[in-house]
């Protein structure tokens, strides 16, 4: 394996790294001023929708799609360093048309989808003219194994039937999320506990459905993005909504979280050094007890406690999506499975770490070291939470161990 980026990746990254620093790094505080100012926070930021067209004239828009004539044809270990790079600014990875849940929704429409779906959907969803909604966890159940979900899917000649509650569904709030991707139970009875789920698409002016209310994340609303909890009651859709066929849902599940479990470690990592560079400069202006907090033993022993951590998590993620890309998503699922749990909690520790360097500053948000934590903790719990994955990966490892027969 080499891991060495490619002409092709070296030159995405100097377009995108002088884009950030021309247009995103600047644009820091107008982006928070606008949103903070907003008579609505639940529209558009002006400085995103002012950008969007600046970066795709650029060349640096759906960068994610790999394998797609849609996209800028990159592998998942292609895109991963530019995916780190977004994700140094919370916010901006939606400017390139790269942010969740979108990217994630536009794949499994990509892969799924029927032309009719594509046409009237993944068009103007690449375009970036509309938003959309991925909507699988429920409140009343341990939504981390997904075949407890409850919301029924039921035929009805021409037609599928909707009901249920969802919650976290992220993107809901926005008013340009003009479809919801649903995961629910179509074949409860199914003996076969995989094949009882489906997922479909939802317009969001479908009668029947209501985003009762945006959850707060430690606090913070992601307005105008939003993470809502739905109420779909008789729901109707025509049966052709349906993705890849009844009983699928579980399958395409699978395929669809595990690029978006790779995306999220890979803009984790920007968003980790980031924190250390912040961290970094902190520590040089501070005095404490006669001298800078930079020749505090303590400090420097984090310092290079956090670069370690790093630089191994993203040989963990370039790993990961080499694997996907040269053995496809299932048989890499082990790689998944561990950058899952080990990349957010490094950032964790070393968000952490920036946050404790910027003292009583640091739980502000002056400095969004407190808001940087709040997303990397998490992402501990999104796409499933660390008690999954590492159940997973140890069984996965006690299977070598293992003999071919039960008497063996």
């Amino acid at each position: 394996m080499d891991f060495a980026y490619t002409d092709k990746v070296n030159a995405l990254r100097e377009r995108l790294l002088a884009f950030m620093d021309e247009h995103i790094y600047p644009h820091e505080e107008t982006y928070h001023q606008q949103i903070n100012g907003a008579a609505d926070r639940w529209q558009p930021v002006p400085i995103i929708e002012q950008l969007k067209p600046v970066a795709r004239a650029a060349g640096l828009w759906n960068l994610f799609l790999p394998q797609s004539s849609h996209g800028a044809g990159l592998t998942n270990l292609e895109y991963a360093p530019l995916a780190e790079i977004m994700g140094r600014v919370q916010w901006c990875s939606e400017v390139f048309n790269c942010s969740a849940p979108d990217t994630g929704n536009m794949e499994t429409i990509e892969r799924y989808g029927s032309a009719e779906h594509k046409e009237r959907w993944l068009k103007p969803l690449l375009a970036g003219e509309i938003r959309s909604c991925f909507s699988m966890t429920e409140p009343e159940v341990a939504s981390s194994d997904a075949t407890n979900i409850q919301t029924s899917i039921m035929r009805d000649g021409d037609h599928y039937v909707i009901n249920g509650r969802k919650w976290w569904s992220s993107g809901a709030g926005d008013p340009r999320c003009a479809i919801f991707i649903v995961m629910g139970k179509s074949d409860p009875h199914n003996p076969d506990k995989y094949r009882q789920q489906s997922m479909i698409l939802v317009p969001r002016d479908t009668p029947g459905l209501t985003i009762k209310r945006m959850l707060p994340v430690f606090g913070y609303d992601d307005a105008p993005h939003g993470h809502g909890e739905i109420l779909f009651e008789n729901v109707r859709v025509p049966a052709s909504n349906i993705l890849l066929g009844e009983g699928r849902g579980f399958e395409i599940a699978q395929g669809r979280l595990g690029p978006g479990r790779i995306h999220h470690c890979m803009r984790t990592i920007g968003l980790a050094e980031r924190a250390l560079e912040k961290m970094c400069q902190r520590v040089t202006q501070r005095i404490a007890f006669g001298r800078p907090l930079a020749e505090q033993g303590v400090i420097i022993e984090r310092i290079a406690n956090a670069r370690i951590m790093i630089d191994q998590s993203r040989l963990q993620v370039l790993h990961a999506a080499w694997k996907m890309d040269t053995v496809g998503n299932k048989e890499a699922r082990r790689e998944i499975a561990a950058i899952k749990v080990g990349v957010p909690n490094m950032a964790c520790q070393v968000i952490d770490w920036a946050l404790q360097a910027h003292g009583g500053g640091g739980v502000t948000s002056d400095f969004g070291i407190a808001r940087m934590y709040a997303t990397a903790r998490t992402m501990r719990i999104v796409d499933g939470p660390d008690e999954v994955h590492r159940f997973q990966l140890g069984r996965l490892e006690l299977a070598k161990y293992r003999p071919a027969r039960p008497n063996a």
